[in-house]
């Protein structure tokens, strides 16, 4: 009840907080979350080959491929040099989801992380009220850095699968390429490789963040200062 009265009590700003590390490494927390799943979610890209057939110009082929990485949603084709009409083909894999699981991550650490700043910075009073506010934040922050490190590790490994499926010399193994199709530009995925990065940190932020919230907590007992002489008393005869 008292909480809820503080809570009442209006908000009140102090920057206080950005000074120290609990609420500076929230704000990098905040950024590098952001950085993790916006370089993942809306990626899209292409391979690239092309097919010479003798006396004919080459004919470029691009398939394309975007997240959530489900790679036979969009079919191209091989032109065929005998001129026929040549059937759909499809990238291979479904690598969706390591890769919305790594966004879903992104996104509701993004969220807890402005709802903790705006606690830190406008309600530091209800938050340092009880012993709640503090336990409550390291359980979160834990178990957010326990799904940093699944979900990067996860999505690292769907990376390295996207990478083999897209890759232009796979692609023109194809049995309608036969000797006619040349491997062209590799998919840039610059981005991506980015991301696996960023998730890494965050891994790292969030870890380490736990043991600056555990100072806030009733668990982190500080250690009596010693006693001063007056205190000891004066010594006997």
């Amino acid at each position: 009840m008292d909480s809820v009265q503080q809570l009442a009590s209006g908000f009140t700003l102090d920057l206080g907080p950005l000074k120290e590390p609990l609420g500076f490494i929230r704000v990098l927390e905040w950024v590098f979350t952001i950085f993790a799943f916006a370089t993942t979610g809306g990626y899209s890209g292409s391979s690239h080959f092309t097919v010479n057939c003798i006396g004919a110009e080459p004919k470029d082929v691009s398939p394309a491929f975007a997240y959530p990485f489900r790679l036979p949603k969009s079919p191209y084709q091989i032109p065929l040099c005998n001129g026929s009409t040549p059937d759909d083909t499809y990238l291979q894999g479904d690598f969706s989801s390591s890769a919305e699981f790594f966004v879903c991550v992104g996104v509701f650490g993004f969220l807890y992380c402005t709802a903790t700043l705006v606690l830190y910075l406008g309600f530091q009073h209800v938050y340092r009220l009880t012993s709640r506010g503090p336990t409550i934040d390291l359980v979160v922050t834990a178990a957010f850095a326990f799904l940093w490190l699944v979900s990067s590790s996860a999505w690292g490994k769907g990376l390295t699968d996207v990478k083999w499926a897209t890759n232009p010399g796979h692609l023109v193994m194809n049995d309608q390429c036969n000797s006619t199709c040349k491997a062209g530009e590799f998919p840039s995925m610059g981005r991506l490789n980015a991301s696996v990065i960023f998730g890494f940190l965050n891994l790292m932020l969030w870890a380490g963040n736990c043991w600056f919230i555990y100072k806030e907590t009733p668990f982190h007992k500080v250690p009596n200062p010693p006693a001063t002489m007056e205190e000891e008393g004066a010594p006997g005869p």
